[in-house]
């Protein structure tokens, strides 16, 4: 077995790689249902609210995946931890599995965070990738927290026109911090002629946005229709538990496209949408879903560049433990291949 702290997942997994392991597991569950099997994962509330501690979970997240030629098990175990920014560590924590399932032995067991942040905005990658309008040419990010960071990368992968960046978070020391960070471990895209600017209002940030990036943990719409543009894209991968809320349902309402990465999930935990057909005033319902994330990959709803430069779409991410499969198994195999990590005999 493997054992592969963050260090070492952080210098195999690259974005593109990411992207491209997600795209080929959403066309292999296309073209072969069953080479995958996701149970609804298990989420177990932790430390109610109170004075000294905001409410958490912790998540248990398995997945078995055939690959054509060989089948694994791959199961996260995930804790979220709200406070833990004020001791300086991740709020999302957790670890990774990677088994062969003909043997039952343990091939890798790796540091899950890099993991976890580096799929969640590899999704919203694939997704702005279809959905977005090709000439955008400014992103907004809405909370500065660690899935901001790779998600901004991720869309500045697939997004090669866009030369403005608008942050915005409740501390503007800790988006001043996100913005000095994201420079000096991403020079490439400063070399690219890209700015990135510190707004004092989330009005102020996403106004003139083509993509807007949403990770927060807000409880209502951050903002309305009127205040972003007509053919905006929008990435929302926080309100992950029902009483959450990034998205307002007046956006919701008025998008042309809603798109869901899994849609089980989502219709527990996809706090937006929830909402929105909770509410007897909003025009949206599940009924009115253009699809999941996968129909964009393997054709089933396709947009024309016209329609992407043109339409409102929004991305709905609540993350499923496939796509932590998919990305984990690429690590897995390259450290198996290469002797990467620490090898330990169980």
């Amino acid at each position: 077995m493997q054992v592969l702290n963050m260090e070492t997942v952080k210098q195999q997994l690259t974005m593109s790689m990411a992207i491209e392991a997600i795209e080929q597991l959403l066309i292999r569950q296309t073209e072969h249902p069953n080479w995958v099997k996701t149970p609804e994962r298990l989420v177990i509330p932790t430390n109610k609210d109170s004075d000294t501690h905001q409410q958490g979970s912790h998540l248990s997240m398995p997945s078995v995946v055939f690959d054509g030629e060989q089948e694994y098990a791959v199961v996260k175990l995930v804790t979220i931890c709200p406070d833990n920014p004020q001791r300086q560590k991740p709020t999302t924590v957790a670890t990774i599995t990677v088994s062969d399932t003909t043997t039952g032995d343990t091939l890798a067991f790796m540091d899950g965070i890099y993991v976890t942040q580096v799929r969640t905005a590899a999704l919203s990658g694939v997704a702005t990738k279809y959905l977005a309008n090709p000439e955008s040419q400014t992103v907004a990010v809405i909370g500065t927290g660690g899935m901001a960071y790779e998600q901004l990368n991720a869309v500045l992968t697939v997004c090669p026109n866009i030369r403005q960046v608008n942050l915005w978070n409740r501390s503007g020391d800790k988006a001043q911090q996100f913005k000095a960070q994201f420079i000096a471990d991403y020079p490439q895209w400063a070399q690219q002629g890209i700015s990135v600017k510190v707004c004092e209002s989330i009005e102020a940030a996403v106004a003139e946005a083509d993509v807007i990036n949403l990770a927060t943990r807000a409880t209502q719409g951050l903002f309305e229709i009127e205040q972003i543009k007509p053919n905006a894209h929008i990435n929302a991968v926080g309100a992950y538990q029902p009483y959450m809320k990034e998205v307002s349902d007046s956006v919701i309402a008025a998008c042309d496209y809603v798109v869901i990465d899994d849609l089980e999930g989502g219709k527990h935990e996809a706090g937006d949408l929830i909402q929105a057909d909770d509410n007897a005033d909003c025009d949206w319902g599940w009924d009115e879903l253009s699809g999941q994330l996968m129909d964009l990959v393997n054709g089933k709803l396709q947009l024309s560049d016209e329609q992407a430069k043109s339409k409102l779409s929004l991305f709905k991410s609540v993350g499923a433990a496939s796509f932590d499969a998919a990305v984990a198994l690429k690590i897995a195999q390259l450290a198996k291949r290469d002797g990467l990590g620490q090898a330990v005999a169980l």
